[in-house]
């Protein structure tokens, strides 16, 4: 029975080019743990670009819900600012008068002027 070879990790780790290439080239386990991980590195370099294209495009989305969001809501309050009926409706429950206001009104409903 064969001990299998545990160097792999540590040497690619810490050690220099040169004590891993000569390992390498007389380690059997070794060489089939390098070429695993090769295949692991070549899947992700083949996968990278997909993976920040849609990074990208998240970004992307992310920044129009939130214009969108903006819009929408200085849309919204401005009619709500602009228009007294809605602002008072919203404050109040009910569109509010000149006479609610305290200023003098005839009998239509309009301020008197003296």
């Amino acid at each position: 029975m064969t001990n299998k070879c545990t160097k792999y990790e540590a040497l690619f780790t810490f050690a220099d080019e040169k004590t891993f290439q000569e390992h390498l080239a007389t380690c059997k386990d070794c060489q089939a743990e390098d070429a695993k991980m090769n295949a692991v590195s070549e899947l992700i370099k083949e996968v990278r670009p997909h993976y920040l294209k849609h990074k990208k495009d998240m970004a992307k989305l992310k920044i129009a819900c939130a214009v969108f969001a903006m819009c929408l809501s200085a849309t919204t309050l401005g009619v709500i600012n602009f228009n007294t009926d809605i602002s008072d409706t919203i404050k109040y429950g009910t569109t509010l008068t000149a006479e609610d206001l305290g200023f003098p009104v005839d009998a239509y409903g309009f301020v008197m002027v003296e």
